[in-house]
C-alpha cells in the first residue's frame, strides 16, 4: 500500500494521530486512546502501518511471557505530496474526504464522551467561514497557516500541554464570477 491509500482509513488516521509528538506507544496504550475500535480492529491496523512503514518498533520488552512492542511513528512517510494529490480522481477525493471527516466525527465524540471534557474551557472551535479569496491570497492564506502551524507539529507531550486536532479544509463553493463586457 502506497502512504495515502494507507493513511485513508480512520483508525488508521487516528493511530497516526495518536503517535505524533514523538511518542511510543504500546497496541494497549493506542486501544486506550482509541476506545470505540475493536481491540482487533486496532492491532490489525497497528501491523498495516507496520507493514507499511508508517510505524516502526521503537522497543521491545517481555511482559507476563509475552512480548510488549512500543511503536514510533516515521515522519517521513506520512507525507503525502503534491504529485499524489494530483493523481487523484474526484471519487479518490470524495473517499479521502469521507475519511477525514469520519476522523474527526469520531475524534470529537472521543473527547465529549470523556468525564472531563469540557469544550468552553478547552477553546473548542468548529467555526466555518466562507471567504473571498484571488489564487495568490488562498496561497498566501496557506503559506501563513504553514508558517504557524508547522513548528508547532514539532512539539513534544508535556504535562502543559494537550493534544488538539486541527483539520483545515480548503475548497470553493462558487466559481468567481463571470467577467461582464
Amino acid at each position: 500500500m502506497e502512504g495515502l491509500e494507507l493513511l485513508a482509513h480512520p483508525v488508521r488516521l487516528r493511530i497516526v494521530h495518536a503517535m505524533r509528538g514523538g511518542r511510543e506507544l504500546t497496541t494497549a496504550q493506542l486501544c486506550d486512546r482509541i476506545p470505540d475500535a475493536s481491540k482487533a480492529m486496532v492491532y490489525r491496523h497497528v501491523d498495516v502501518l507496520t507493514t507499511g512503514g508508517i510505524l516502526e518498533v521503537a522497543g521491545e520488552r517481555r511482559v507476563r511471557g509475552a512480548v510488549e512492542r512500543r511503536y514510533r511513528l516515521r515522519l517521513d512517510r506520512i507525507v503525502v505530496d503534491a504529485d499524489a494529490v494530483a493523481t487523484l480522481s474526484p471519487d479518490d477525493h470524495r473517499r479521502v474526504f469521507a475519511t477525514s471527516m469520519a476522523v474527526l466525527a469520531a475524534e470529537f465524540n472521543a473527547y465529549l464522551d470523556r468525564e472531563s471534557s469540557d469544550p468552553a474551557a478547552d477553546l473548542v472551535g468548529y467555526r466555518q467561514h466562507a471567504v473571498w479569496l484571488s489564487r495568490g491570497e488562498l496561497e498566501q492564506m496557506i503559506i501563513n497557516l504553514r508558517r504557524v502551524l508547522l513548528p508547532l507539529l514539532a512539539n513534544q507531550p508535556a504535562p502543559d500541554r494537550a493534544q488538539y486536532l486541527l483539520s483545515p479544509v480548503f475548497f470553493p463553493i462558487e466559481q468567481p464570477p463571470a467577467e461582464s463586457d
